[in-house]
């Protein structure tokens, strides 16, 4: 693996919203997050075998929820997929931003795609591991 991005519409759901019965809003998350991957995923990906690194922004128009609780439902939902098991996520990057913020730099066509769409959105984004010797 190199690198696998994609895009998922609207805000996102917390580790901590989990409830017992019929309407799980955690599992139509993470549904919803593992459908938006498999729509990115290409055939002539390879799902990463070794360390990977776990990028996540959230771009907002209304903030609401903590960077800490965004993260465990998207590892899980691409488990399987982008990575064979979310123990390989050695380096983890979990930012907010407002949706109307000006950015420029670093446009990929994923998240031009994200930002053409006018609503809020996180944009996820699996690397191979930096060296795994280096501390900073």
């Amino acid at each position: 693996m190199t690198r696998f991005e994609f895009i998922v519409d609207g805000s996102p759901v917390s580790q901590q919203a989990r409830k017992r019965g019929k309407s799980n809003p955690l599992e139509a998350w993470k549904k919803t997050v593992r459908q938006e991957a498999e729509k990115y995923w290409s055939s002539e990906q390879k799902t990463a075998t070794g360390w990977v690194m776990l990028q996540i922004t959230y771009f907002y128009h209304s903030d609401q929820m903590d960077v800490d609780n965004i993260v465990k439902p998207i590892q899980d939902a691409i488990k399987g997929l982008a990575y064979i098991d979310d123990k390989q996520v050695s380096d983890l990057l979990v930012r907010k931003r407002n949706l109307f913020g000006d950015f420029t730099q670093n446009m990929t066509s994923t998240l031009t795609e994200g930002f053409d769409r006018g609503k809020e959105f996180l944009h996820i984004v699996v690397i191979d591991a930096p060296d795994q010797g280096v501390i900073t």
